[in-house]
């Protein structure tokens, strides 16, 4: 699969000439123009945040979807968007790879970049063949082994590969620092009965009541809650205010005039609300329960209260003692990291 998949991403036959990529030049302020590629969600927030230390310049281009995220995240910066590729979307992919063959025909970049999901599979392979030294950083959620993504990247042998967890580093995946590992909980004064802001995040197709079931059994929502359901549809028993969606502006405010965020455990809302200083509660999605297409969020989950900057539970597990207890605390968000070399 990986092999037929790839050959439609790049000339079959193709004379490649592999370049390492160094995420940090020998000057004393690296900077670069970049092509910079990643989905929407976790792998854009994760690749921002990252952004500056590989020395990306303003001149540099983003390639991702368009969404309200997206388009907050990068304003200002240059970007085009692509159609949205959904989950093993592999068509999707081979119609991404051809908007990225006609950018790389028209501008030349020092490097190419991407934390994924499927625009890295598109991307990168391009990118390679045209002699633009490639680099894939694997998601922070990826904790025990790299995603079907970063596999096929890796089979390809056309770019360098990077992984966030030394646990499963090998001579061929790198360690990469972790964008959580700059996080730190502090404790605070917690309110008798706290406000509450749900979360379910945008995931197109795939629906989360196990979580919004579970918030309404713990006793804690009221006319104080407030609901963003994405594609949970049509839940008209829900007390406080519901949105389906939410401008990022509306969506800050409200997040941080609540006690407490409840939210599922992807990367990107994860890292946006750590990045507004909150210690959310951050439920996994499963996929028996029809909630996502694997279990990946179970990683990210694990490793957040490893951590200590969230509570991480299964749906049954939400109780009010668990919403309680992160309304006594709040996160500072440290700094940003710094980059090895590529030794």
């Amino acid at each position: 699969m990986f092999e037929a998949v790839l050959q439609g991403l790049y000339p079959k036959g193709a004379s490649v000439s592999v370049h390492s990529f160094n995420p940090i030049d020998s000057s004393p302020s690296p900077q670069r123009k970049l092509l910079l590629v990643a989905s929407t969600g976790g792998h854009l927030a994760q690749l921002v945040r990252l952004a500056p230390g590989l020395g990306a310049s303003p001149s540099s281009l983003w390639v991702t979807f368009d969404s309200v995220q997206s388009r907050s995240l990068l304003a200002g910066q240059r970007r085009i968007h692509v159609p949205y590729v959904r989950p093993r979307d592999y068509l999707g992919m081979m119609r991404a790879a051809g908007i990225v063959r006609r950018v790389l025909k028209h501008e030349i970049f020092e490097g190419a970049v991407s934390t994924g999901a499927g625009l890295a599979v598109a991307a990168l392979p391009q990118a390679a063949i045209s002699g633009v030294p490639s680099l894939y950083i694997e998601s922070v959620s990826r904790v025990e082994g790299p995603s079907l993504s970063g596999r096929m990247l890796a089979a390809s042998r056309l770019v360098s590969v990077r992984t966030q967890h030394p646990a499963w580093a090998t001579n061929r995946w790198r360690t990469h620092p972790s964008v959580l590992s700059t996080y730190h909980s502090l404790v605070r004064a917690a309110p008798v009965r706290p406000s509450l802001f749900v979360t379910l995040g945008t995931i197109e197709g795939y629906r989360f009541d196990s979580l919004v079931d579970s918030v309404l059994a713990s006793g804690l929502a009221d006319e104080r809650t407030v609901w963003q359901l994405g594609f949970t549809t049509d839940r008209i028993d829900l007390p406080g205010q519901v949105h389906q969606m939410m401008p990022t502006a509306q969506f800050v405010a409200v997040a941080l005039n609540s006690d407490v965020v409840i939210t599922h455990a992807g990367v990107g809302t994860f890292m946006g609300l750590l990045e507004l200083g909150i210690f959310p509660v951050i439920v996994t999605r499963r996929k028996h329960r029809g909630e996502h297409v694997d279990d990946h969020q179970m990683q990210i989950a694990e490793l957040a209260e490893y951590l200590g900057i969230a509570k991480a539970v299964d749906s049954p597990d939400l109780t009010a003692d668990v919403i309680r207890f992160a309304a006594g605390r709040a996160i500072d968000t440290g700094v940003r990291i710094p980059l090895p070399s590529d030794r």
